[in-house]
């Protein structure tokens, strides 16, 4: 049979044709894609005639098209299906990868070519989107090695080979452990307090592995229903120790000497491009632009933060106490904060659950995004999925043009990592004046339906949901000529905008009437569990921030120095945290070890953007706020400015054409509860 990833997909709106798909059509198309990119680059690169933006930037811009469709289908599934011999395939071609990158970034006549229109661009008359193109073309060839001697390119493209594959080695090694760990209760007393819904989750875990009893594992959905709710404490000690010391075991799946190995590596090519180190390197194209002003942006946080922190702190040790316990551990927090909540508001998950269906919420985030956006999503059966449990929608506008295709897969799996995410199957772009459409795809990991209930989240995994869609909003919004400009391809510090301000509709009560009905009554949400529900938005919020913002300091720690001296991973991170933490230190436990965000992911010296972008959604949902939630000319206005426009122009600019003003960080404060 004729390898599907080679030929054209034809099918339905282009996606890709998973049900051919064999992981052992992977290699053999990789190498295939990587020759015919291979030959468009040389092609543009050697060409007699002279260099113009149309047969060097924009050719360059529009090659690859089939080796990037390639890759999104192999690296989707490696996140979300993946298996043994996906990882040994990605181990393999991760380094063709980056030396096919380094090939293009390293190509002497190529940037020849990119520097002579780089240096004549004020006679060029581009418009903005060409310009900010240009700049990024060429300003990713000497961030990335063009102008380094012939020695110097070879060592860059060592330091890339092994990055590229410890990054995978150590996402492997999370899953492999994750994946390891369960916890069987046989004895039914040790369940109390947990809520009936977990505990036939269990059972029916533990059923399908024929287990006699309840099975409990690592993955979101089943592990933090028993840390919030079990009583029995050396329950949730066991787990949270589980947890905690993923990869952090000196076992075949320990992450210690990758994490030095890659900090040291990414200083070392930090280093050798002219950089202090990675955070100065990294933080070049971003909003924050230095490490001194991402520090002094957190710690500034921090001094508003740790006293409410300390505050919220102390009310977790009060409850705690009536329970004779005179030392809170982690194993404690979600425990004692569940039942602060329900002291304080009368409010807890479980009261919550039955009125968030994941059917109706999602249609909730559907019908929001067509009251503002005038999107509509039909649920279709004609595109192939990769799994049977993802859903997959048509979007168009309400004159029916089609806008994008949506995948949404929820449920934990073994092949599956944890968290939650957006990524796309395809881009958008204009070419040939023709607007090729995205797909995009969220991915979750939510409770699964049982024998009698539905999927029911909780509040968090509300958030978490409308999070996710507000990322998907800006991938499938996207309007832009070149794909690398187009929907989340922007900075760092601006990409979690659009995500985090969608969050905010999950507080309203206009909003929430849309959706959060009653799953056996279809019962609207009660107007005082609306009120509560807004009355706790702010609950332990410094502590919250405070966590957060110890993730970023440690990010920064690792990145915004020379990581020379560091032999001891857990020893650096707890002197890192110093002036975070307020409980206990867990020996057995360390974060860094599993911090996917930025030793997998693309979070390194980028942690603070979640924060960062905190500000930036706050001040944006003041906008909304003041004319209405649904307010059509807000909307507009954040949809041509914000969600079309990709990374075209500088964030702050864009913010601005929205805003009319630079973001006020008091909007951040005032809504914490922090000022």
């Amino acid at each position: 049979m004729k390898n599907p990833l080679l030929a054209d997909f034809n099918m339905a709106y282009d996606t890709a044709p998973f049900s051919k798909i064999k992981n052992e059509y992977f290699e053999a198309a990789f190498t295939e894609v990587i020759a015919i990119a291979k030959t468009e680059i040389d092609n543009i690169a050697n060409q007699k005639s002279q260099p113009t933006f149309a047969n060097t930037i924009e050719a360059l811009e529009f090659s690859g098209e089939k080796l990037d469709r390639v890759s999104s289908i192999f690296f989707n599934l490696n996140s979300a299906e993946t298996n043994e011999e996906i990882q040994r395939i990605a181990q393999k071609v991760s380094p063709w990868l980056t030396d096919f990158s380094n090939d293009i970034l390293l190509n002497e006549s190529l940037f020849k070519r990119i520097k002579a229109i780089y240096q004549n661009k004020d006679s060029l008359n581009l418009n903005p989107e060409q310009h900010t193109l240009l700049e990024k073309k060429y300003k990713s060839f000497v961030r990335n090695g063009a102008n380094l001697s012939q020695a110097d390119k070879e060592k860059l493209r060592e330091i890339d080979k092994k990055i590229a594959s410890l990054s995978l080695k150590f996402g492997e090694n999370i899953l492999a452990e994750t994946n390891a760990f369960e916890l069987v209760i046989t004895d039914e007393q040790q369940l109390s307090g947990l809520p009936d819904g977990a505990i036939e989750s269990a059972k029916a875990m533990a059923r399908d592995k024929n287990i006699e009893g309840w099975l409990f594992t690592l993955d979101y959905p089943s592990y933090i229903p028993l840390m919030t709710y079990a009583d029995d404490r050396d329950l949730r000690q066991k787990m949270a120790l589980a947890f905690g010391a993923r990869s952090f075991k000196n076992n075949d799946q320990d992450n210690q000497s990758i994490v030095l190995d890659i900090v040291k590596l990414r200083h070392k090519r930090a280093n050798l491009l002219g950089y202090n180190t990675h955070a100065h390197f990294v933080l070049e194209e971003r909003m924050a632009e230095t490490p001194e002003k991402v520090n002094s942006f957190l710690n500034d946080l921090l001094t508003k933060a740790f006293p409410a922190a300390q505050k919220d702190f102390e009310c977790i040790k009060d409850i705690a106490a009536k329970d004779g316990i005179n030392q809170v551990q982690k194993w404690d927090g979600a425990y004692y904060s569940e039942k602060l909540k329900k002291q304080r508001f009368n409010l807890d998950d479980e009261l919550l659950k039955p009125y968030f269906k994941l059917d109706n919420v999602l249609q909730g985030a559907f019908t929001i995004a067509q009251r503002l956006y005038d999107l509509k999503f039909e649920e279709v059966f004609n595109i192939d999925k990769y799994h049977d449990e993802v859903t997959t929608y048509k979007v168009t506008d309400l004159n029916d043009r089609f806008i994008a295709v949506l995948y949404a897969d929820f449920f934990p799996r073994k092949g599956k990592r944890n968290g939650a995410w957006m990524t796309s199957y395809k881009n958008q772009w204009i070419k040939d004046n023709n607007n090729s459409r995205p797909h995009i795809s969220i991915v979750c990991n939510f409770t699964k339906p049982t024998p009698t209930k539905p999927s029911l989240l909780t509040f968090n995994e509300v958030t978490t949901l409308f999070h996710e869609f507000g990322h998907a909003l800006h991938g499938m919004l996207a309007n832009t000529t070149y794909p690398s400009l187009s929907g989340t391809h922007v900075y760092w510090d601006f990409v979690e905008l659009p995500s985090q301000v969608l969050e905010n509709w999950c507080y309203e009560e206009e909003a929430l009437k849309l959706f959060a009905k009653h799953y056996t009554t279809g019962e609207i949400i009660p107007i005082e569990l609306v009120d509560k529900i807004k009355k706790s938005a702010n609950f332990l919020e410094g502590m919250a921030t405070l966590r957060q913002l110890s993730f970023g300091l440690l990010d920064m720690a690792w990145h915004a120095q020379n990581p020379k001296d560091i032999n001891n991973v857990k020893a650096f991170e707890t002197k890192a945290f110093e002036g975070t933490q307020l409980y206990p230190d867990v020996a057995e436990n360390c974060m860094s070890t599993a911090f996917s965000h930025i030793f997998q992911g693309g979070y390194s010296s980028g942690y603070y953007s979640y924060k960062w972008a905190e500000v930036l959604d706050a001040d944006a949902f003041e906008a909304f706020k003041e004319k209405g939630i649904f307010d059509k000319e807000t909307a507009h206005k954040f949809k041509t400015f914000i969600l079309s426009k990709g990374g075209t122009e500088k964030p702050m600019d864009l913010y601005q054409k929205f805003r009319g003003k630079a973001p006020n960080p008091e909007a951040l404060l005032k809504r914490a509860g922090l000022l």
